[in-house]
């Protein structure tokens, strides 16, 4: 897979590896695909989706919501681990990397144990996909590193700027899910109309779910435009 020559300025060439070269066609071809089905309101069976744009079929087995996404970050959390007590005399940036996708996904399980209230099911099915991404994902970024260990940094080097950027986002990610999760009392189930900006799918859900009590001024990108 060819990179054009003025981003290598700032990005590693690709390893010459059959392996990753595939699974970056799938995650491409399956992302692009994802979005599209998102757009389309075909979403993955899970959480307040469940159920939404689908025929109801009675053989579905289903998880509950938080079995469900346990199922589906820990294996990626120790695809994570492994690799950093494995690889532990790697380099300074396969390092952040596989430490970065380690601390991400060790969160999410954190988050799922001890601060999300959940109230729905997840169909197994959705649960070995989502699993299978993240886990296949993880393994190819940290593989892919791994392989680019004895090529020429860089010119541009976007290490430290990648760290901080990384850590902002998985700080305001905590935020906004310790702000959802306060939405719920202590043994409320019901779903509560939550505040700021909302994305495409999630702000068409809510519409419909609370209909006229939904604040018009939530937007889904641009606050108060779109």
């Amino acid at each position: 897979m060819a990179i054009p020559s003025v981003m290598l300025n700032f990005l590693f060439p690709p390893p010459p590896s059959l392996f990753v070269s595939t699974m970056s066609v799938i995650g491409l071809t399956s992302l692009s695909s994802a979005g599209y089905m998102e757009i389309k309101g075909k979403h993955m069976q899970y959480s307040k989706f469940l159920n939404v744009g689908v025929v109801k079929k009675e053989d579905n087995t289903k998880l509950s919501s938080r079995n469900g996404m346990l199922f589906s970050y820990t294996p990626a959390f120790l695809v994570g681990l492994a690799s950093l007590l494995v690889f532990h005399d790697q380099d300074l940036r396969f390092m952040l990397l596989a430490s970065a996708l380690t601390a991400h996904f060790l969160k999410r399980v954190l988050e799922v144990l001890f601060l999300h209230k959940y109230s729905g099911s997840m169909l197994l099915e959705s649960a070995i996909i989502i699993s299978l991404s993240y886990t296949f994902s993880t393994a190819t970024m940290i593989y892919t590193q791994y392989l680019s260990k004895d090529f020429p940094e860089p010119l541009v080097d976007l290490k430290y700027i990648g760290t901080g950027l990384f850590v902002v986002g998985i700080i305001g990610n905590f935020y906004h899910h310790y702000l959802l999760a306060n939405l719920r009392k202590n043994g409320e189930k019901e779903y509560k109309i939550p505040q700021g900006g909302r994305s495409y799918a999630t702000r068409e859900w809510y519409l419909s779910k609370f209909g006229d009590k939904f604040p018009k001024n939530v937007k889904a990108f641009i606050p108060y435009i779109f």
